[in-house]
């Protein structure tokens, strides 16, 4: 068979069709493809699912349950019956780190959802639209939570709100008869999420609003008032998806802080309490110097699981703004 050579006119169309093929898949989708050719993404996406994927699957892939002791088997190093060794009472670190992943996972993804998404966004959108009264009741809310330091306010909040949410929690069973929850943590779930939400909100807010108050002016704005939109439509269907890049950018870099603070709150003893699993609490068990001597697998997994999960959000977020902000290409 005659081999038939492509002349440069055949390479233009090729072009041509491969650009159209782009165009067709809508911007989310370019967005999503562009982003996978990106080996920090890449690599930021593959440690979360990773993780928290473990997390997720705790009861099928740890080797123990995250309570069990063994006091026999105490402050053992790493073996073939525990790859990480043991803790203090014989507890497997390896199934406590697994089920810690699933504890912050819960927390980071139930604050940014109710903070920085539902009141972050919802907020934002009607200072922008609204403005006047709107805008300055909204905003001057939101420089107060600024006014303070907020990582000491979400202390405060989840050392004094705790034992009001468990008084609750308990009478809650007592009422339903499902007895359970205050064991099970739902008391800690909801004071430290909600410590976090309360004050995520409010740089999503103001992002929100500066890009709905620059939509505004545009064109295809005032050519959606003028066919008779009414403000609910114009909110959900114009301002909100082109105001969404630049959110999606400072939710996923946010994921990180909020990770790490739900950390931190268990570190200092007013998270996520025993007997559910925390990186937090592993920290604090095992922060002793001499522990870290003589015993470096108590301590080092947390740490390096921490340090991974923030450092992966940080490179994703990073990899998003390269792709959704047209002034960083």
């Amino acid at each position: 068979m005659a081999h038939v050579e492509r002349g440069p006119i055949a390479d233009i169309d090729d072009a041509a069709q491969t650009d159209e093929q782009r165009r067709s898949r809508g911007p989310w989708a370019r967005a999503a493809l562009e982003l996978l050719r990106r080996p920090k993404a890449v690599f930021g996406i593959a440690v979360i699912v990773l993780l928290y994927g473990g997390g997720v699957l705790a009861p099928v892939l740890a080797p123990y349950g995250f309570d069990d002791q063994d006091l026999l088997a105490a402050r053992e190093g790493p073996s073939a019956d525990h790859l990480l060794g043991t803790d203090f009472v014989g507890r497997d670190v390896l199934s406590r780190v697994i089920y810690s992943l699933r504890t912050n996972l819960i927390v980071t993804a139930t604050a940014v959802a109710t903070g920085s998404l539902a009141l972050g966004i919802t907020l934002g959108l009607m200072a922008g639209y609204f403005g006047k009264r709107v805008d300055t009741a909204v905003m001057r809310m939101g420089e107060v939570f600024l006014a303070f330091p907020g990582l000491l306010l979400v202390i405060l909040l989840a050392a004094t709100v705790r034992p009001r949410v468990l008084e609750w929690v308990r009478g809650l069973e007592d009422a339903t008869g499902i007895y359970g929850l205050a064991q099970w943590g739902v008391a800690d779930y909801l004071v430290v999420f909600g410590a976090l939400a309360v004050f995520s909100w409010v740089g999503v807010a103001r992002l929100v609003r500066g890009q709905v108050i620059q939509l505004k002016a545009m064109p295809f704005v005032e050519a959606s008032k003028t066919t008779g939109a009414t403000a609910p439509r114009l909110i959900l269907k114009h301002l909100l998806p082109n105001a969404l890049p630049p959110v999606i950018v400072v939710v996923t870099m946010g994921m990180g802080a909020i990770a790490g603070a739900e950390v931190v709150l268990s570190w200092l003893g007013i998270g996520i309490q025993h007997p559910v699993p925390s990186l937090g609490s592993m920290i604090r068990e095992g922060q002793d110097v001499s522990i870290l001597r003589n015993q470096p697998h108590l301590i080092l997994p947390p740490v390096i699981v921490v340090g991974l999960l923030v450092f992966a959000w940080n490179l994703l977020g990073d990899a998003l703004n390269d792709v959704l902000n047209p002034r960083a290409r």
